[in-house]
């Protein structure tokens, strides 16, 4: 059964930086693309960014470009995601999320597998 624990979620002020991983266990890690979206309260899901099975394509939404690194280590079946220079609206629940495609994530949020999402806050 597939699995993906997101951790590295916290409380961060403006200007900050954060950086989340997603452990995969279950699937074969290799063979997917991975991404990662977000929920502000009170507000639907959004996609935040995705990367190939092998790195070789981003995607990114607009409201993260220059600021948010996602990038795998397909060694320790990771995803990451480093976030710097967080605004307030940057504060939600990030959830992790496998599926076939880098694209397809980016442009109709589907996937196969999702993780339970880590809550990050920024706030002075």
């Amino acid at each position: 059964q597939a699995q993906l624990v997101e951790s590295g979620g916290g409380l961060v002020q403006p200007g900050g930086s954060l950086r989340l991983s997603c452990a995969a266990s279950g699937l074969t890690f290799n063979d997917y693309a991975m991404g990662w979206f977000r929920q502000a309260p009170g507000k639907e899901r959004e996609f935040v960014t995705s990367i190939s099975w092998n790195g070789g394509n981003t995607y990114y939404a607009d409201s993260v470009k220059g600021r948010f690194t996602i990038s795998r280590d397909n060694t320790k079946n990771t995803v990451y995601l480093q976030m710097s220079s967080l605004k307030p609206e940057d504060t939600a629940v990030y959830y992790c999320a496998a599926g076939k495609l880098a694209s397809t994530i980016a442009h109709y949020g589907y996937a196969d597998y999702w993780g339970k999402g880590t809550l990050v806050t920024v706030s002075s």
